[in-house]
């Protein structure tokens, strides 16, 4: 521990030193009983020092926990020689807030651990480190204090809430896997199709024999298969824009859980692109753990300035496999992002873009001219969208307040009617 004098201390021995000095030279008795006092009292503050070497332990009940959850910090502080008064503060982010008093002063007996309890509100998800533990003793005359940092980190993962859907989106075209999502092809399955006239080969059990019976013939069921879809979540990281400590960022965050979370329950398998400025990615798969691999992933999402050019030509072909579903979650406010969605649209990708809108956000400055440039930002956020409508591309806004099922609910319903012709 770092050992610290109090200034009270150093002007104690000052005073008693030149009065001592002062009263010897002088040969004057009432400057030395005047210095004694000081003089006793700064031996007394040297003999009563002594390092209290206080050991600390932090234990947090669990490391992982949702949004707005409590999670409880135990800290254990145990002294040899203890201390009258110790007074300790836990470190934390800012998007962790103590529901207890912190800092706290508290006293140790000798040899007897004291635990002090902090319960801890997730105000937001992300990755943190809780500690260390800042810890300073002092003497009893409050001469001499002693600090240091003691405990270390302990590591606690917040994870984004997850939104309750009622739907999602179907995709276009569905992969070979056995899953929940009905095909649109027709094969051996439990939706019925049509009817067929019966082939060599078809089991008895797929015969209709009503439709037979009817039309002098043997006639048989067909079915659409159950398949699996392949749902890629791009995620544009190019910008975030905040206001009151929410942000385009926070929404993309969650609203990638709440589908990640629902296309697994789903059986389906479900990959991730983050597109800013740094890129990564995680390979489609299926099951629990790829949904802790995706959260997991996102809370490590940030904005990050970058003015390199990128194009979604760097990623691995496995990413984004044929016949894939991308739900492309953008503010729409870097051409970067804009173009690379574009290109995957260009090569035939089932693309629909989320527009996680800043408009919330924003505060439109006073003056003619702030309300002029505020205008022509909408006129231009307006000109985007209607690039990716020309382009056959689903954009929805999505504010701030607004469920995730609304605008799902809406693309689904512009898929519906603007299906693409088949010869």
């Amino acid at each position: 521990m770092t050992r610290i004098v109090s200034p009270r201390l150093a002007a104690y021995a000052g005073l008693a030193a030149t009065g001592l000095i002062t009263g010897l030279a002088t040969g004057r008795v009432e400057l030395v009983a005047l210095a004694a006092p000081f003089a006793l009292a700064a031996v007394a503050g040297a003999a009563l020092a002594r390092d209290p070497a206080i050991e600390a332990t932090l234990v947090l009940d669990r490391e992982r926990a949702l949004e707005s959850e409590d999670v409880e910090a135990a800290l254990e502080l145990v002294s040899p020689g203890g201390s009258d008064r110790v007074e300790v503060l836990l470190q934390l982010p800012a998007e962790l807030r103590s529901r207890a008093r912190n800092p706290r002063a508290v006293r140790l007996a000798p040899g007897e651990p004291r635990t002090l309890t902090v319960p801890l509100r997730c105000e937001r998800w992300g990755a943190f480190a809780v500690g260390p533990v800042l810890v300073r003793a002092r003497d009893p005359l409050g001469f001499h204090s002693w600090e240091t940092k003691l405990a270390g980190r302990s590591p606690l993962r917040v994870y984004p809430s997850v939104e309750t859907l009622h739907a999602l989106l179907p995709p276009f075209e569905t992969q070979v896997f056995i899953g929940n999502q009905v095909s649109r092809t027709k094969g051996d399955g439990i939706e019925f199709a049509d009817v067929r006239e019966w082939e060599p080969g078809d089991r008895v059990r797929r015969v209709n024999w009503r439709a037979s019976a009817r039309r002098g013939g043997l006639w048989v069921n067909d079915q659409h298969p159950e398949r699996n879809t392949d749902v890629v979540l791009f995620l544009d990281t190019f910008a975030d824009v905040r206001s009151a400590g929410r942000g385009t960022l926070d929404l993309t965050v969650r609203a990638a859980t709440s589908l990640a979370h629902r296309y697994l329950q789903r059986k389906d398998r479900v990959g991730l692109v983050s597109f800013g400025g740094y890129l990564s990615w995680l390979l489609p798969a299926s099951g629990t753990h790829q949904l802790y691999r995706i959260v997991d992933s996102l809370l490590q999402m940030d904005i990050v300035l970058s003015f390199a050019t990128k194009g979604v030509d760097v990623l691995p072909p496995r990413t984004l496999p044929p016949k894939a579903l991308v739900l492309a979650l953008t503010p729409l406010l870097d051409s970067r992002s804009a173009a690379a969605l574009l290109d995957l649209r260009a090569r035939g990708f089932d693309l629909v873009v989320i527009e996680v809108s800043p408009v919330p956000f924003i505060e439109p400055g006073k003056g003619e001219l702030a309300e002029l440039s505020y205008r022509l930002w909408r006129l231009s956020r307006e000109s985007l969208r209607a690039r990716y409508e020309q382009a056959g591309v689903p954009v929805i806004e999505w504010l701030d307040g607004v469920p995730l099922n609304v605008p799902l609910e809406e693309v689904a319903a512009f898929r519906r009617h603007a299906r693409p012709a088949r010869a």
